[in-house]
């Protein structure tokens, strides 16, 4: 176990770790673009700061960080400016999480022997599944896995068949990579770097213990045998895998809006009288706005993961309105968050577009990221509002809630 992990950190001091790999995530995040990967420099500027392990159990030299922590690690890496990293560091803090409510010997096959073992995944089910003596036999294709690249493990969605072969349940699946291919399908306008390919699997065999029932987990009953002792452990799934998706975000609008103000003092507005920007009331009026927009996100997104914690420490999950409204929190802070975007871009001016200019990697980043399907503002709302009018969870549009 490295020295980092000797000690559980607090938060500020996850936070401070972050921050200070700023030079790093600048200095390759053309890299990151370019090869369309994490520098492997920021993969171990990452590990050795101990910021892969904020979601493993302290058992396994984790820190076992509440979903405020995870979120403020995320933030602070994408203040950097590199969506991609922030990206990749969150999801695989949260599939280390999902790692975390495995029963006990699927926790020890990922952790025992590896401390920092990395997980990525998908939980789409796509996949075909038979059952064979103590597992299920497995093949299928899974695209859209944040940092496979990097990843020790996988897990994969995968439908539950009985005896005849009819679906009975929805599970993830943890595989060692070793079992599995990754194929190169990430060819993308923004966050390029997050390696987001797909995992294909050939007629592998995923032992029990290395799956748990995703309605199940939904409904907040994990297959870890430690959640007594554990409260991270007792978060209620589906809002933490929707929430997770705004730290990075969160993070890329303060990056922006950092950078827009810093140059506003030396930077003029063509075919004006004004040297600087910051004269301008027009300029002043659009970052305010544009700030005020970033902390509407930022204040949604911070209630719903203080109801996410305050249930967790209380012993339960959430009940489904608030689920519901979590899903809304996030889509709908993230939604302001790109117009936060927007506007500095517009303030700042066509320069932003620049090559050179860290604006546009930002704006592509948050773009892309900020329409995954789980976080579709529509869908959220939805959601919401029909949670808000009565309609029962069952009769809701989707049971990720």
């Amino acid at each position: 176990m490295s020295a980092v992990a000797s000690q559980v950190p607090t938060r500020e001091e996850l936070v401070e770790r972050a921050a200070a790999l700023t030079p790093i995530l600048q200095r390759n995040a053309d890299e990151a673009e370019r090869t369309r990967r994490i520098p492997q420099e920021d993969i171990d500027a990452l590990r050795d700061a101990g910021l892969f392990r904020v979601t493993v159990p302290r058992r396994f030299g984790g820190y076992e960080a509440m979903v405020g922590t995870k979120m403020a690690v995320s933030e602070a890496l994408g203040r950097s400016g590199c969506g991609s990293t922030a990206w990749v560091t969150a999801l695989i803090n949260i599939c280390n999480w999902m790692g975390s409510l495995l029963p006990e010997q699927g926790q020890r096959d990922i952790w025992g022997e590896n401390s920092d073992a990395l997980i990525a995944g998908v939980l789409n089910p796509s996949s075909n599944v038979s059952l064979v003596g103590g597992g299920y036999r497995v093949s299928g294709r899974w695209p859209w896995a944040s940092g496979s690249w990097h990843a020790d493990w996988v897990l994969v969605g995968i439908i539950v068949p009985d005896e005849s072969g009819e679906p009975v349940d929805q599970a993830l699946a943890f595989v060692p990579v070793s079992d599995i291919t990754i194929e190169e399908t990430w060819f993308v306008a923004g966050m390029k770097g997050t390696g987001s390919n797909t995992i294909v699997a050939e007629d592998i065999v995923i032992p029990k213990h290395r799956t748990f029932s995703v309605p199940r987990a939904i409904q907040g009953h994990y297959a870890t045998p430690f959640l007594a002792d554990e409260p991270a452990y007792r978060q209620s799934f589906i809002p933490m895998l929707t929430l997770i998706l705004g730290g990075p975000q969160i993070g890329l609008g303060q990056a922006a809006l950092d950078f827009v103000l810093e140059k506003s003092a030396r930077r003029g507005i063509t075919y004006t009288k004004f040297e600087r920007q910051a004269d301008s009331t027009g300029f002043q009026l659009e970052v305010a706005q544009a700030a005020l927009l970033l902390d509407s996100g930022r204040l949604h997104m911070r209630r719903a993961g203080e109801d996410i914690e305050a249930a967790a420490m209380a012993g339960g999950p959430l009940d489904y309105p608030t689920r519901a409204r979590v899903r809304a929190d996030t889509s709908f802070g993230i939604a302001r968050i790109r117009e936060s975007i927007d506007r500095l871009l517009s303030a700042h001016g066509a320069s932003s577009f620049a090559d050179v200019s860290p604006l546009q990697r930002i704006w592509r980043d948050s773009s892309t990221a900020g329409r995954h399907a789980v976080v579709d503002p529509a869908v959220n709302l939805e959601v919401f509002g029909k949670a808000l009018v009565g309609v029962p969870y069952e009769q809701n549009i989707t049971p990720l809630i």
